[in-house]
């Protein structure tokens, strides 16, 4: 099985010859497409796309899904050494209808973006070989495979980490204006471990923003922005569709209106669907409920400075990317335990939908109903506090929508890559 998963990861190159399915024109330009070659439909936004039209050319990229003969869809997500899978999802359709698989590209967090797209590549081509040999391998296309002699990949007892991935990322920023100075700092820290039973992740972050403002010809006024986080989360897997875990956190910030809040609160999540088929669909329902401990900077609309209550919250997700485009869907609903009238509703969803042939929708919505701001400051807030948003303001509610269409028409073939003058 070991030595299966090489050769598949190892293909070097396929180098395509005219007897491959195509006739170059008398004027050098793009070649005649052959009724027998693979029609490639690449729908998805994190595999390099240009990069794979540019390099593999024995197949044709056609410019709608309905053309296709493979439909390549795609999902990242971030591993547990810092790094990323890349799940390439090959669908079948027309002539190769039925016809599904899924590889993985896994690349490290010290790997440079030419290094992540040669992995997608050599996967990508792994891929699309299953197809077009299909019928057998055309004439005049060459295969080169080469094997590793390179062991499987260190477990826990080899590595002196013990699988721990450590991060520590600091940045500024300077912007000068004649009459506006702005200067920003942050600082972060990470540590996490992901195995396939544990999931652990310990951070903090500490950052300040200053905006300075002449405004006039001796007034100055300067807005200061402060902000620390220590936060930690441990997760266990109980299954298939089951997890259980433990958040926790300790926060600052002068926008919020609090010099320390402390959280903690164990959570259960329910997967409707297998946790294995996330990259194709995902149902995640998540409860925690736990304490939180308040002390603010100035008395709260109901007469605080200091306070601990009990609050809960449920969550649910759905997710789904299939060759009709993508859609996600969450909503979350929390409460203070103390005083059920203090609560936050959330909901939002984003559609992609390919109605029909070159025809596509997007649709994009959230909305909330705010009724738990219990650290708001009780005084008013200033002009300048509003203006420079130096503070959190009273909010019934959110809504946010965007829509769009989009129609293509015109030529079937999308080989082509030409950088000149850029490529976007």
């Amino acid at each position: 099985m070991f030595t299966r998963l090489v050769l598949l990861a190892c293909i070097g190159s396929v180098t395509p010859g005219a007897a491959a399915g195509q006739t170059p024109q008398a004027d050098g330009s793009a070649p005649v497409a052959s009724a027998a070659r693979v029609r490639v439909f690449l729908d998805c936004q994190d595999c390099f796309e240009e990069y794979l039209r540019d390099e593999i050319d024995w197949v044709d990229f056609v410019r709608q899904a309905e053309d296709a003969d493979v439909h390549l869809l795609s999902r990242s997500s971030e591993t547990g050494g810092g790094g990323r899978e890349v799940v390439l999802r090959f669908v079948g359709r027309s002539r190769f209808a039925g016809h599904d698989h899924d590889l993985r590209a896994i690349t490290q967090a010290s790997d440079t973006e030419n290094v992540r797209r040669e992995v997608i590549l050599r996967t990508a081509i792994a891929g699309l070989i299953d197809y077009v040999a299909h019928d057998g391998i055309p004439p005049g296309m060459n295969l080169t495979v080469q094997t590793t002699g390179q062991p499987a990949p260190a477990g826990p007892g080899t590595d002196r980490w013990n699988l721990w991935v450590f991060s520590v990322e600091a940045e500024g920023g300077v912007e000068l204006e004649e009459t506006n100075r702005r200067r920003n700092w942050e600082l972060d820290f990470n540590a996490d471990r992901v195995t396939r039973a544990w999931k652990i992740s310990i951070g903090a972050e500490r950052g300040r923003e200053a905006e300075r403002f002449n405004v006039g010809s001796d007034d100055e006024f300067e807005a200061v922005r402060r902000n620390s986080e220590v936060a930690g989360f441990v997760a266990k897997s109980l299954g298939r569709h089951w997890s259980f875990g433990l958040d926790g956190s300790a926060t600052t910030s002068s926008f919020g209106n609090t010099s320390l809040a402390i959280r903690s609160s164990p959570a259960f999540e329910f997967s409707v669907f297998p946790y294995e088929e996330y990259a194709t669909r995902q149902f995640r329902i998540q409860y925690d409920i736990g304490i939180e401990r308040a002390k603010y900077n100035e008395v709260t609309v109901f007469g605080r400075l200091e306070e601990t209550h009990g609050r809960h919250e449920l969550s649910a997700v759905f997710d789904q990317r299939q060759p009709w485009g993508s859609l996600r869907v969450s909503g979350e609903v929390s409460q203070y335990l103390h005083d059920r009238s203090l609560y936050r509703l959330e909901m939002g969803g984003n559609l992609s939908w390919r109605i029909a042939r070159g025809l596509s929708m997007d649709v994009r919505v959230s909305a909330s109903r705010v009724r738990d701001q219990i650290s708001l400051p009780g005084r008013g807030a200033t002009s300048e506090e509003v203006l420079l948003r130096l503070r959190q303001l009273r909010s019934g509610y959110d809504i946010n929508a965007s829509y769009g269409l989009r129609y293509t028409f015109g030529s079937l073939f999308n080989n082509v890559v030409n950088p000149r003058f850029g490529t976007d």
